[in-house]
């Protein structure tokens, strides 16, 4: 494998519209959620390990998630768990990544990618991943992968490209990236053909995305790199503690992409569903005759259509006269709404912590 190939696996939400599964103790990514006997976050490493040593293979989570990771993740060094001791979106974790990585080999070409996707041909990934990989070492882009979309969802933000660039292959630069769209929107962006979804994958030498923070967020660039010392060092906890609550919440869609003009992107060569939601999980597993989805439990359907039916593992479940409907029971809470409304899960939660308690959310 290529010693200055690296990863880093952002593992650090809550996936609050997974829930009851789902929670803040226990977030979605640490799940078995497809029912394959691993979790989400073990499928990732696994996709990731097949051509990035292992030991270049970065967790970015939660500072409370530390010891879920290492669990989930036994060959790894606890060097590899990279703590946020405060949630500070994509952009400050990033920087802090890239400048450890740096630190330890100058010549490093990073990707970042969420932990919680599911992409069934792993070999298109990684030919995608290694074709961005080449460009960056040669050149200070920043790479993104963009997915062809099959619908006009509007729970996506898009990356638009030049439509002359319309079936070229390879990397093209983009345009600009546009805010999740209502559906006329997205309908029309369909229709012209040259936008893609954010899939929220990037791919960048560690020295390209560095001296795009030091030319783009300069602040933020400050406040990180006053730490070079102490990185990957003992001292490196003490300092992010510190320092980490100072940096600016922002994206870093907002703070670097989209101020940059060596952004490319590339239309992936493989099947991807960001497993967000409930409904996008159902789109993926097995159904039955009816098309309901059983993904865990002994359950009994009739005159049912369409439902996603999660129960404990030895639990008998009857359903009668459903349809469309999510159904989950998990620990002591019972949900079942319609999947129409499931954009609303995390305003229940809301309501749930106010009226019962945190410890159920």
């Amino acid at each position: 494998m290529n010693k200055n190939y690296y990863a880093v696996i952002m593992a650090g939400g809550v996936g609050s519209r997974f829930w009851p599964v789902s929670t803040a103790d226990f977030p979605k990514q640490f799940h078995d959620m497809l029912g394959s006997g691993e979790s989400l976050l073990q499928k990732t490493f696994g996709r990731l390990s097949n051509f990035i040593p292992p030991e270049n293979i970065y967790i970015l989570t939660n500072a409370r998630y530390t010891e879920l990771v290492l669990q989930q993740l036994p060959g790894i060094s606890p060097v590899q768990v990279v703590p946020e001791p405060a949630m500070r979106n994509t952009a400050p974790c990033i920087l802090y990544a890239a400048l450890k990585i740096r630190k330890s080999n100058p010549e490093a070409v990073m990707v970042v990618a969420p932990s919680d996707h599911w992409i069934e041909d792993e070999e298109a990934f990684k030919a995608d991943v290694i074709q961005c990989f080449e460009r960056s070492a040669k050149e200070p882009v920043l790479c993104t992968l963009g997915i062809q979309p099959t619908f006009p969802n509007t729970g996506f933000g898009y990356i638009e490209y030049a439509k002359e660039a319309i079936g070229k292959a390879g990397l093209q630069q983009v345009v600009q990236f546009r805010e999740k769209p209502d559906y006329q929107t997205a309908r029309g962006f369909l229709k012209q053909g040259n936008f893609l979804w954010n899939a929220g994958i990037f791919i960048w030498s560690v020295n390209g995305i560095i001296s795009a923070f030091e030319k783009y967020q300069a602040d933020q660039y400050a406040l990180f790199e006053k730490g070079i010392l102490f990185y990957n060092s003992p001292e490196e906890a003490d300092f992010i503690a510190e320092h980490y609550s100072q940096a600016a919440n922002i994206s870093i869609d907002y703070a670097i992409l989209e101020r940059s003009d060596q952004v490319f992107v590339l239309p992936a060569s493989f099947d991807w569903n960001d497993l967000g939601t409930w409904g996008s999980l159902y789109e993926k597993v097995e159904k039955d005759s009816e098309n309901n989805a059983k993904l865990q439990g002994n359950i009994l359907c009739r005159e049912s259509s369409g439902n996603l039916i999660r129960l404990p593992a030895n639990k008998i479940g009857v359903v009668d006269g459903l349809r469309d409907y999510i159904i989950v029971d998990h620990e002591g809470v019972l949900l079942v709404m319609p999947k129409s409304k499931e954009q609303e899960i995390k305003q229940l939660v809301a309501q749930v912590k106010d009226q019962f308690g945190e410890h159920y959310t």
